[in-house]
């Protein structure tokens, strides 16, 4: 599953899990993307750039880390797209 955070600078997160995410994750994601909102859906309207869906970036690998540290269990990925 992908779920998709917009900051408030219009940037936006892809962030794989094989599960729901919990809502107290949800929260702590919320504030590590700097106040991002949770989008509903499970696609996204218009184009975005960003890395391809079969290439993870050393960014991904730091972000998904963090959030282990965080305590936040069963993130796969988390891409950023402009």
């Amino acid at each position: 599953m992908i779920f998709f955070f917009e900051s408030p600078q219009k940037l936006v997160y892809g962030v794989q899990s094989p599960q729901p995410i919990a809502p107290e994750d949800i929260e702590k994601l919320t504030w590590l993307f700097g106040e991002a909102n949770a989008i509903q859906g499970t696609r996204l309207a218009g184009k975005y750039s960003g890395p391809r869906k079969e290439m993870i970036t050393p960014w991904s690998t730091n972000a998904v880390e963090i959030t282990v540290n965080m305590g936040i269990l069963g993130i796969q990925r988390i891409e950023e797209f402009l």
